[in-house]
């Protein structure tokens, strides 16, 4: 399923449960390898770049995921909210929001479980390990990266956002027709990427 990695945004990560009772997390999902704690020493590697303005203050969202960003910020973005949920995942707690234009959902949270970041996605690059890898404008000033090991397809992308360089935050819409974003996942995922940020920075 992973050639490189074991789990999940994501990256990917983290993926959490559709609320409807589904999974979100789709068979070709990446997500970067979990590694020990101290390898931070020796981040970023593979030829990630560097998160310059490194956020700290994330303890809040591990817990929390759904605090990241408010619902009504979310509906801003992608349209009315039916229910969100908060989704255990090994590699983290993700939040799961479902759209009232069901089965739409969106997905986000840190994925604690891979201590490379970044690089981890960069590190499963180099040895062919992902179908879609693109390095995107910086979102808030991180880096970030839009990646797939054959789960593309309309209404689908994976973001991954560079919190520190042992930390990333991943965010990962599934839309069907009815979600005014549908055409434009990734636009989706990058604007929530950005309120989260902006979250995580006035906390």
């Amino acid at each position: 399923m992973r050639p490189n990695a074991t789990i999940l945004i994501v990256l990917t990560v983290a993926t959490a449960a559709l609320l409807s009772g589904c999974s979100d997390k789709k068979p070709g999902d990446p997500t970067p390898a979990p590694l020990p704690a101290s390898s931070s020493a020796r981040l970023p590697s593979d030829g990630a770049p560097a998160v310059t303005d490194p956020i700290t203050n994330t303890a809040a969202v591990e817990k929390d995921p759904c605090s990241a960003i408010p619902t009504a910020e979310i509906e801003a973005i992608g349209g009315k909210v039916e229910r969100s949920r908060t989704v255990d995942l090994s590699e983290g707690l993700n939040c799961s929001w479902l759209f009232v234009e069901a089965p739409s959902t969106l997905s986000g949270g840190l994925v604690v479980g891979n201590k490379k970041g970044l690089s981890a996605l960069y590190a499963q690059k180099s040895t062919g390990g992902l179908t879609t890898f693109k390095p995107v404008d910086p979102i808030e000033g991180h880096p970030a990266v839009i990646y797939a090991n054959g789960s593309e397809g309309r209404g689908t992308c994976t973001l991954a956002v560079g919190i520190r360089d042992d930390l990333v935050y991943t965010v990962i819409p599934h839309l069907s027709a009815g979600n005014p974003m549908v055409e434009d996942p990734c636009g989706m995922a990058a604007k929530v990427a950005a309120a989260a940020i902006k979250n995580f920075k006035g906390a």
